[in-house]
């Protein structure tokens, strides 16, 4: 029986590449693939794949929100985040998510293939070049922080809301993307602002940054670095 994958990189160039990869195995299939968070969530809720290859940094929702949200709709899902990042932040969030693997994407395509076996026979796959930041990191590691993680002051939804504010997108939009009223977003931008203390699009932008919710390239409005 093959493994029925969904590929999820916001480069077309990388998804591209898995699935020719992917593809020649005998035990592996992908079903589909997904630009961003959003559409990895709502093809996964209707595909029903065994594996999801999360990239982190995606638009519209990143790959730790989307696990977070597949995990709750499909807990048998197993995701495997393949992502540059090899900050411990990152690595904790995922696995905090639900995560059942995370790989580097300078590895090569037999590990990410080993990965996927792994998972899907209920255990856990670490890359080993991250296994000693996770050892050594993992206790401690947002406890000696400076700044506490998004997820332990703003619910799930207004960290949905907060990355979407950050990528530029005006109410309307993210009350469509969303399928909740602008009055609501307009609730959410308000909460989240007195929570955070931080009252412009600007602030929010290098808050939602620093927690690696999106990237400086994500940001679709003005230069407000200069």
């Amino acid at each position: 029986m093959n493994i029925k994958i969904l590929v999820a990189d916001d480069h077309k160039i990388m998804r591209e590449g898995l699935r020719a990869l992917l593809d020649k195995q005998s035990d592996m299939q992908v079903v589909a693939e997904a630009e961003d968070g959003l559409t990895t969530v709502r093809m996964t809720r209707e595909l029903a794949p065994d594996v999801v290859i999360m990239d982190i940094a995606m638009p519209d929702l990143n790959g730790i929100g989307a696990t977070k949200k597949i995990k709750a709709e499909s807990p048998d899902v197993k995701v495997i985040a393949l992502s540059m990042h090899s900050d411990r932040r990152f690595i904790a969030e995922m696995f905090r998510s639900g995560a059942s693997g995370y790989l580097l994407k300078d590895h090569s395509f037999e590990e990410l293939s080993n990965a996927i076996r792994v998972v899907v026979s209920n255990r856990i796959y670490l890359s080993p070049s991250i296994a000693g930041i996770v050892i050594e990191d993992y206790v401690r590691q947002l406890q000696k922080d400076d700044v506490s993680p998004v997820t332990d002051v703003l619910t799930d939804r207004e960290v949905e809301v907060l990355q979407q504010i950050a990528e530029g997108h005006p109410t309307k939009e993210i009350a469509l993307r969303l399928h909740v009223s602008v009055k609501t977003i307009e609730t959410h931008r308000r909460q989240i602002m007195e929570k955070l203390n931080l009252f412009s699009v600007a602030e929010l932008t290098k808050y939602a940054i620093r927690q690696g919710l999106t990237t400086v390239e994500g940001y679709k409005g003005k230069d407000f670095f200069r």
